[in-house]
């Protein structure tokens, strides 16, 4: 099987979730490999969804929840059909900016990608490291930027790399890829 940039666009949250067939999982890793733009959108999504999952990033002030909750309750409209509308025009609203989005992604190429979105160039292939089952990071064992530490499972970085995590920017920094994108770990 093989699939196209837009096929991994369409099945990015899927693959990250372990959620897309055997023979798909496999033609997407197979692109990602030869597509540095569908490496680094994989790359983006996976440490999106990992900041977002930290509780340390977003803390909201006390009695926000129920402020909101309240907020909400006064501003819903009474008539169901006044509620599918504002849905449509929602679903429309988001299609449209996602539409723009990826437009936006796929026509903008940075020279130089970010840190997130870069391969470990020099991790060593047998350096041991830690993955939480939860996450897409692997770490060296004692980093401070483990979010899950109760399900950590020892590796080699060769074997992180197999399983689809990245390396962390903070613990594994120094050997964040050039421009180039090599990934010396493949094979």
């Amino acid at each position: 099987m093989v699939v196209n940039c837009e096929t991994v666009w369409l099945e990015v949250s899927n693959y990250i979730d372990g959620e897309v067939e055997s023979e798909l999982r496999v033609a997407i890793e197979e692109h990602i490999r030869g597509c540095q733009g569908c490496a680094a959108v994989v790359a983006g999504t996976r440490n999106v969804i990992e900041i977002y999952g930290d509780e340390r990033m977003l803390e909201v002030p006390f009695g926000f929840s129920q402020r909101l909750h309240r907020r909400l309750d006064a501003d819903m409209p009474k008539s169901r059909r006044s509620f599918l509308g504002w849905m449509v025009a929602a679903a429309a609203a988001v299609l449209v900016a996602g539409s723009f989005e990826i437009t936006r992604l796929t026509s903008h190429r940075a020279d130089v990608p970010s840190q997130v979105a870069q391969h470990g160039t020099g991790v060593p292939p047998e350096m041991k490291v830690v993955a939480a089952e939860t996450g897409k990071l692997f770490h060296v064992p004692g980093c401070t930027y483990i979010v899950a530490t109760d399900k950590l499972r020892p590796m080699t970085a060769r074997e992180a790399y197999k399983e689809g995590y990245s390396p962390c920017v903070h613990c594994l920094k120094k050997y964040l890829a050039s421009a180039d994108g090599v990934h010396p770990i493949d094979g």
